[in-house]
């Protein structure tokens, strides 16, 4: 059970604590906001005297800690904010930078590196979470690993919120982010234009919200692959998406052309090889279910445009030219990773084949 944190003063952050202690209704998240570990997304997450901030997804983490400064300077403007790094922390710093100021302001304290901490922090914040000022939010940020685990585990116990920001891996929730991104900002896109936004700059989710926000500043109404096309088509031109759905097509001037524009403008051939793989596995998941209806489609937790776009492949490969894919993205993907003198030809090689196995 959480402790029952009462407000220090009025109108400070105390009294915002106390009147979050009963979340209103709110409507369910994102996909790219909701995590399996069962914390909050950092759009859900509200004031208390102390809060995790756990994960390696550095924009989500960023975005969740400025959103608690904000919500602590709208209700006491005089708020403090003290940032101090966990590796440079000395025994007795929290209880410094959270005792009474003269002035009786609130303050909050945004620990950074929670992952990186030494044993004096991790010893203190632990004492800590046993009587927190309540004038004090006191935020933690741990980056991934196993380090301060024993904290991690006290914090979760306790009740306190804990927002997580998992990297954002998969296709379909980098999808759903972009989604969310342009509703904040009261916008739309279609299903096609998402798509070559994510296939153009979804590597890194800064980039990608980057992108998103330059398309809401610089164009107005529904967001369509033609807006997407005149700000983005040459990196989308040279992606790896591109190049494994022309080889997967049976396009083989096309997919080794994409493919010598793209590590000519600097993409690397893993990424291009992983995207090929990706591929083909979509088409070999679908491929052994589409025989049991909508139904088992739906199990495999893929978007709607990846079954649909794999069940359109499909129609010109055979099992026969699947396997020989397979085999001549396994043997590049090998050779990039070091097992071969010349990643570049390996991959153009693989490329090759693949589309040459979809007339198979």
């Amino acid at each position: 059970m959480a402790p029952a944190w009462t407000p220090c003063r009025s109108g400070g952050v105390g009294d915002v604590w106390q009147a979050e202690r009963v979340p209103p209704a709110r409507r369910a998240p994102s996909r790219a906001s909701a995590r399996p570990s069962g914390g909050l997304s950092w759009e859900e997450v509200g004031l208390a005297p102390v809060v995790l901030v756990a994960g390696a997804e550095g924009v989500l983490a960023d975005r969740a800690v400025d959103r608690l400064v904000s919500l602590a300077r709208a209700a006491d403007a005089a708020v403090e904010v003290t940032r101090p790094d966990a590796a440079e922390y000395t025994t007795g710093m929290l209880g410094v930078v959270t005792s009474p100021s003269l002035f009786a302001e609130d303050r909050v304290v945004v620990v950074d590196g929670l992952e990186r901490a030494g044993d004096e922090l991790l010893a203190d914040a632990l004492a800590y979470l046993d009587a927190p000022p309540a004038d004090a939010v006191l935020v933690l940020r741990h980056g991934g690993g196993q380090r301060g685990k024993k904290l991690l585990d006290a914090i979760r116990a306790s009740g306190a919120p804990v927002v997580a920001c998992d990297v954002v891996k998969s296709d379909a929730d980098k999808s759903a982010f972009v989604v969310a991104e342009l509703r904040r900002a009261g916008r739309r896109a279609d299903a096609q234009a998402v798509r070559a936004l994510v296939d153009a700059v979804g590597s890194d989710l800064r980039e990608l919200a980057s992108a998103c926000a330059q398309l809401v500043a610089d164009t107005s109404g529904l967001i369509g692959p033609d807006v997407v096309e005149r700000y983005y088509g040459g990196r989308i031109e040279a992606s790896g998406f591109r190049v494994a759905d022309a080889a997967v097509a049976g396009q083989a001037g096309q997919a080794v052309a994409l493919l010598r524009h793209a590590m000519a403008t600097g993409v690397d051939p893993v990424p291009i090889v992983a995207a090929l793989a990706l591929k083909l596995r979509t088409m070999a998941k679908v491929a052994a279910v589409r025989g049991r209806g909508a139904g088992a489609l739906r199990e495999l937790g893929l978007a709607p445009w990846q079954t649909d776009r794999a069940v359109a492949d499909l129609r010109r490969w055979t099992p026969e030219g699947l396997a020989s894919a397979f085999a001549a993205v396994a043997q590049a993907d090998a050779e990039v990773k070091g097992e071969g003198r010349d990643p570049q030809f390996a991959v153009e090689r693989a490329v090759l084949r693949v589309a040459q196995a979809a007339g198979l």
